[in-house]
């Protein structure tokens, strides 16, 4: 096998859990293959770069350079074998990262909600 669908070969190197999930992201624009936008039907070959957009809370763009085709999806270290992620993808990534391990989100520190009845009487009696 030479080359197979990019929605199957995104599914099978597991950065999607389904084909349709690999599907809505390339409609989206969200994966290019060889500096060029994919469709779901283009073929991928060994020796292709792709890039992909990943994480809604915060996303980033990881380059990969395809390196085997497999149609089944494996397990994880088979499906690693498939692809080498630039090194420049991997620095930015780890920055991504670490950046968000020192920046906490400023709404996850909020309580959500209206107060219980404790809260309430807390507040009331002014110690809170």
């Amino acid at each position: 096998m030479d080359k197979l669908r990019i929605d199957k070969w995104l599914w099978a190197a597991r950065f999607y859990k389904t084909r349709s999930l690999a599907v809505n992201e390339i409609d989206k624009g969200r994966v290019h293959i060889n500096d060029l936008e994919a469709k779901p039907a283009r073929e991928v070959k060994v020796g292709d770069t792709l890039a992909l957009r990943q994480g809604p809370p915060n996303p980033m763009t990881r380059t990969l350079t395809v390196l085997g085709i497999s149609n089944q999806r494996g397990a994880a270290p088979v499906a690693q074998q498939l692809y080498l992620e630039t090194k420049e993808s991997i620095k930015l990534r780890e920055q991504a990262a670490e950046q968000r391990r020192l920046h906490a989100e400023p709404a996850s520190s909020q309580e959500h909600g209206r107060p219980t009845k404790r809260d309430r009487r807390t507040l009331d009696k002014g110690w809170g």
